[in-house]
């Protein structure tokens, strides 16, 4: 076989990627040299924008958006970050806001339009409860990753110098997303993040585990993040690397939920899985294709009817199925024989 391929890789530390990035799990054929960016998000700008990395853990609806504005880097379907979204919307106490059809006429902040949280958190809103997006007044602070991205008429920047938090403080904004996606930190992606304290704000959907059971129940659909994409340029030259990410990606993920199912693992993240097991069963990490048929339909269907992208996208166009794709041992004798 050729020597191995030298790839660049910015993959964050989960705990269920960790043995990829410390080198003891192999990605066969490939030379890895994995970049670390906190936080990631700041590696998404970078690989949207200027093409840095040959492999990235990539905000799938910014993936969606790129894709649809034709950048040349396609999805594996391995999500290394999963969580449902009808909590995580936050609301003042004295704004009158009950149900998520009350955020109508309100002024909303969130990070960015296209950041996949807020994305999600309007496709359970439009979809499960109603809402009419268009009437409500978002309030961003941040670019949007994907350059060519027409904002909708009713996204507005905030002014110069102040942050969703301290929008929200001042009563300017009645509700905002949760955390680092909305009015839980100052600061860019690309420096100076602080975190902000917003316990003083109750979540608009204070049953959400019990809701997000249902829906899954009745849906199937069970968010994803945390996305990876590789460059058309390395897959046209090296299909098989596909399959190499994904083998290792699969085995990396299968020994972490050993750990996980025997209590060896703790820590939030343990804790996070464990309670997602409880709603979506075993893994709560699926992988492929066919597990998230109706996760990735939801996202490309609700990203196009929210603005955010020109047109609509089939499976087949945002994803390489790396199950239909060589190994390199494959490749290799394929090549040996031609």
């Amino acid at each position: 076989m050729a020597d191995k391929v030298h790839l660049k890789l910015a993959i964050a530390e989960h705990p269920h990627t960790s043995r990829i990035r410390d080198g003891s799990i192999p990605i066969d054929g490939v030379d890895a040299e994995f970049i670390t960016v906190k936080p990631q998000i700041g590696a998404f700008r970078r690989m949207v924008r200027d093409l840095e990395f040959d492999v990235c853990e990539l905000a799938p609806t910014t993936y969606i958006i790129a894709r649809a504005y034709g950048y040349p880097f396609v999805a594996l379907p391995i999500f290394v970050v999963r969580r449902f979204h009808h909590g995580g919307m936050l609301v003042r106490p004295d704004a009158g806001i009950r149900t998520p059809k009350d955020l109508e006429g309100k002024t909303v902040g969130v990070r960015a339009y296209s950041v996949t949280t807020g994305v999600w958190i309007r496709q359970v809103f439009i979809d499960e409860y109603g809402m009419d997006n268009d009437k409500v007044n978002w309030v961003v602070d941040d670019e949007e990753h994907v350059t060519q991205l027409k904002l909708p008429p009713n996204v507005r920047h905030a002014p110069e110098g102040r942050s969703l938090a301290d929008m929200i403080a001042d009563g300017d904004l009645q509700a905002g997303v949760e955390a680092a996606a909305g009015i839980g930190r100052t600061g860019s992606p690309t420096g100076g993040w602080q975190e902000v304290d917003t316990s003083a704000y109750p979540d608009l959907i204070p049953n959400a585990a019990k809701v997000e059971a249902e829906y899954y129940a009745r849906t199937g659909v069970y968010p994803m993040h945390g996305t990876i994409v590789v460059k058309d340029e390395v897959l046209a030259k090296h299909p098989w690397i596909a399959r190499s990410l994904n083998d290792a990606f699969t085995q990396a993920k299968e020994e972490w939920l050993e750990t996980l199912n025997s209590g060896a693992a703790t820590g939030k993240q343990a804790d996070k899985y464990r309670k997602l097991q409880e709603i979506v069963g075993p893994d709560p990490l699926p992988y492929g294709i066919e597990e998230n048929r109706p996760t990735i339909q939801a996202l490309e269907q609700t990203a196009f009817t929210q603005g955010l992208t020109p047109k609509r996208m089939s499976i087949g166009e945002l994803f390489v199925d790396p199950q239909t794709a060589p190994t390199r041992a494959e490749a290799a004798a394929g090549c040996s024989t031609q």
